[in-house]
């Protein structure tokens, strides 16, 4: 009986405590064990979402945007040795001697046209920054540079326009965004928005009318300065050069359009105002770096070129440089072969000057395909009119591009002038520096950011910038007057050749360079 006692108290024991007890702990144990999990996994994740300080990916995209405050070549490596080399200069700046200036492009992307564009603009913004820093005779302040990222499409750029904005009031004081890019309507909405906050903006690349101020008298976007002409001044260059005849030439166009393809289109179509030949539409995907359908469109419309009569020798494209580079090579295979035609485009076919995919043999067979470029490096170099540039303003780049394939300058990487994009880089560094030294008020070494977009109506006359790309005057709305435009021409052999100079105006300007009334 005393063994049954203990036997039955021992399952007592075991079964109304022990058991219950130990599932309760088992529970309790891998109740502990999920939690840690999760906040392991999302304390894992939260750090895989970081790429370099500044950068991150957002929750919905996997590319590393943001404005990255230290060295970052956000994957690429053609852009690593530009970047440690910014790494270096600003290493090297004294905290309080500098203001920072932000290079906004779309550094994720993974086209490779762009990317080229992309390090070149930076290469030239690189040098401008070495330049003001250490060829300046000791002028204040001194400069930072950062880059600033709103993904490939540019679809981040409130994230990144926000980031920016904060930085002007922290120990950063950033005082101007340079660069933007394409004519998108992201890059349009994030002008807008630094606008709107008094931060200025300096244009490198963007040409369309809608993304630049005192179209129809109105300023949308106050403390905006462009480096390159407006699309409209393009055309009216292009036109005076080719001398287009509205019963010669017809008009392909991208339906609906961007900014920067919609004005080149209104462009366009006045000059061949009465022309006896429908506009011919293409509809590319909205990413126009993407290859989508519109192969077969133009392997159509190549017919309906050859549908014109022989007197028709022009063809106006309004279009992206993907799209451009699939229209020459549906024209490579046209029927007519045995006529010539000339495509003239705008700014975005100089995407196309290293492009592997374009097919060169097209370009053989009476076929020319002629643009309007942002700058060429054989544009001051031939015998140059008096005004309106000079070979100094090249030189004074080229001497700097020398010293950026060595210590202390360089290296940067490799470079490549043709594409123009080197070069309006630079410009648009050196239009940012002299609004930001020129805004300095006596007895002070850091202007306040309002005041330095309010430098663009004085940058004229004797206050002009001499860039690389030719002479930088702005008009009262910080568009650059009556500015040097090279005409260029794809070739056969591969990269592209310069023909002459063109301008808005129908000729250069004059010694003052004071744009009229």
């Amino acid at each position: 009986m005393a063994g049954s006692g203990r036997g039955m108290g021992t399952w007592l024991r075991e079964g109304v405590w022990e058991i219950p007890l130990r599932r309760y702990l088992a529970l309790l144990l891998a109740a502990c064990l999920v939690t840690g999990l999760v906040f392991a996994v999302r304390a894992l994740t939260h750090q895989d979402r970081s790429c370099a300080p500044g950068v991150a990916r957002p929750v919905d995209d996997d590319e590393c945007v943001g404005v990255a405050t230290a060295p970052y070549d956000f994957g690429h490596a053609q852009l690593r040795d530009v970047v440690r080399a910014i790494g270096r200069e600003n290493d090297r700046l004294k905290p309080g001697s500098y203001v920072t200036v932000a290079m906004m492009l779309p550094y994720s992307s993974t086209a490779p046209t762009n990317l080229n564009d992309i390090q070149h603009q930076l290469q030239g913004a690189y040098l401008a920054q070495y330049q003001a820093n250490h060829e300046s005779n000791g002028e204040a302040p001194q400069i930072r540079l950062v880059l600033a990222n709103p993904g490939s499409g540019g679809g981040h750029w409130r994230q990144v326009v926000d980031t920016l904005v904060a930085m002007t009031t922290s120990r950063d004081r950033l005082r101007a965004v340079a660069g933007i890019g394409q004519s998108t309507d992201n890059n349009k909405d994030a002008v807008r928005e630094l606008t709107r906050h008094h931060v200025p903006v300096i244009g490198s690349s963007i040409t369309a009318d809608d993304l630049a101020n005192g179209q129809r008298g109105k300023d949308p976007f106050p403390g905006l300065a462009r480096v390159a002409p407006t699309n409209t001044d393009e055309a009216r260059a292009l036109a005076s050069f080719a001398e287009v005849s509205a019963g010669k030439a017809l008009l392909v166009y991208d339906k609906p359009g961007d900014p920067y393809t919609r004005t080149l289109q209104e462009s366009f179509a006045a000059l061949i105002k009465g022309s006896p030949y429908e506009p011919q539409p293409f509809t590319p995907p909205a990413d126009r770096s993407r290859e989508g359908t519109t192969a077969n469109t133009f392997r159509q419309i190549t017919h309906l070129v050859c549908d014109t009569s022989r007197e028709t020798d022009t063809i106006l494209f309004a279009g992206r440089h993907t799209q451009l580079r699939q229209f020459i090579n549906a024209l490579g295979g046209r029927g007519c072969q045995d006529r010539a035609f000339t495509v003239l485009t705008g700014d975005e076919a100089s995407y196309l000057t290293h492009e592997k995919a374009l097919d060169r043999d097209a370009l053989r067979h009476n076929l020319s395909v002629r643009y309007t470029s942002l700058a060429h490096p054989d544009a001051w170099t031939r015998a140059t009119p008096k005004t309106g540039g000079s070979a100094a303003g090249l030189r004074t780049m080229l001497t700097l591009l020398a010293s950026g394939q060595r210590a202390p300058v360089g290296p940067i990487g490799t470079v490549a002038l043709d594409d123009g994009q080197l070069i309006i880089g630079y410009d648009a560094l050196r239009l940012t520096v002299h609004g930001i030294r020129e805004a300095v008020p006596d007895g002070r070494t850091v202007p306040a950011l309002a005041d330095v977009g309010l430098q663009w109506p004085q940058v004229k006359g004797s206050l002009r910038v001499d860039g690389a790309s030719g002479w930088i005057c702005l008009d009262a709305h910080g568009n650059p007057y009556d500015k040097a435009v090279p005409i260029v021409e794809l070739t056969p052999e591969g990269g592209s050749r310069f023909v002459r100079i063109a301008w808005p105006e129908g000729r250069p300007p004059t010694k003052e360079c004071l744009p009229p009334s």
